[in-house]
């Protein structure tokens, strides 16, 4: 059984790293290199295998103070990288604000301001991708609005505006009742998924084409022709969801509202759809739901595995199978360049290899 053979490895924290507020994998080399977030706002360069780290920039970004939390959702500051580890962003999940920084320079290149509405029900809206070359950054603007931006020089790269209806009282064209949530880059960073929900409170995870978006179509996220939805869930969002590959994805629980949910994955295949009944709009053709995962979820490519309270479990999500745990461990983070779950508690970082 796959775990069965790996051990749990634990080494301690730099003494020079200050409390960690966050941590996000540089994605791009297969050795185990991450970003690091300090409680001062000090953002490092952290190579587990050299064992040491470097202060690379800092951040800013206001606390909010008045926030006040839904659902048990503390405002909480969350550490972005981009791919190769040049830009990070740092926002208020949860919250109102967050900024990009170029490591290179130390400027921030992009103030982030989602306008608030609701945002206290989802986490920032934002990630990292790659556009022709270039760097760029996925953010929420609105309640009901996403925009693609250059990291580098902070530029607009979906300029628009709902076009004005000829009758006072009808509903724009592309205007969108979402709220938008978590957002996840497919492995070959050609698709978005986004973990958002609609009124009355229902989650409707979606996902769309990247490069649609910013080089043909800048309404793609709102209705957009390759814009699909995955299911409905009743007062459920912000769970368990991971990329499983290019086109499918796995989605924590089983059910469709919030009071009858069970522990469990559902896997969807967004290259294929269907019709939902109503409103008939493109819907993921769903693979296949198995009982057992829970928690956060992550994926090599291959495998689903489902971190819960105490136990990492791998899953073979294209039959349903548990293939192994790896007990006693449950890890916040996961590199999927170097295939490393990472947990870390009390200045002692505890690793385990897929």
């Amino acid at each position: 059984m796959i775990g069965s053979n790996g051990t749990v490895s634990e080494i301690s924290a730099p003494p020079s790293l200050d409390a960690v507020a966050d941590l996000a994998p540089v994605r791009d080399r297969d050795r185990p290199v991450w970003l690091a977030l300090g409680e001062d706002g000090t953002i490092s360069r952290w190579d587990l295998t050299a064992g040491h780290h470097k202060a690379v920039g800092a951040t800013t970004v206001p606390a909010e103070p008045d926030h006040e939390p839904w659902n048990g959702h503390q405002l909480r500051r969350r550490l972005h990288a981009s791919h190769g580890g040049r830009f990070a962003a740092v926002v208020n999940d949860y919250g109102r604000f967050g900024e990009v920084v170029d490591l290179r320079t130390g400027e921030v290149t992009l103030a982030l301001d989602n306008q608030g509405d609701e945002e206290e029900t989802v986490p920032f809206s934002l990630e990292f991708a790659q556009s022709r070359g270039r760097c760029v950054v996925i953010h929420r603007t609105a309640w009901n609005r996403l925009d693609v931006s250059d990291a580098e020089t902070g530029v607009l790269l979906t300029d628009r505006s709902l076009p004005t209806p000829a009758d006072a009282e009808a509903v724009p064209e592309h205007d969108l009742d979402y709220f938008h949530g978590a957002l996840y880059v497919s492995p070959d960073g050609k698709r978005i998924l986004d973990d958002g929900w609609i009124w009355h409170p229902i989650g409707i995870p979606a996902v769309w084409d990247l490069d649609q978006w910013i080089e043909g179509n800048v309404w793609e996220s709102e209705d957009g022709p390759s814009r699909v939805g995955l299911c409905d869930r009743a007062d459920y969002w912000d769970h368990g969801m991971t990329w499983i590959d290019s086109t499918r994805v796995a989605v924590e629980g089983l059910g469709d509202h919030d009071v009858a949910m069970r522990p469990g994955a559902r896997i969807f295949d967004t290259s294929r759809t269907g019709r939902s009944e109503p409103p008939r709009r493109p819907t993921a053709v769903e693979l296949l739901a198995f009982e057992g995962p829970t928690g956060r979820f992550f994926s090599d490519g291959t495998h689903l595995f489902s971190c819960g309270d105490t136990d990492l479990s791998i899953w073979d999500p294209a039959e349903g199978k548990l293939l192994g745990t790896v007990p006693g461990f449950s890890p916040a983070h996961y590199h999927p360049g170097a295939q490393q779950f990472l947990q870390l508690a009390d200045g002692v970082v505890r690793l385990w290899t897929a």
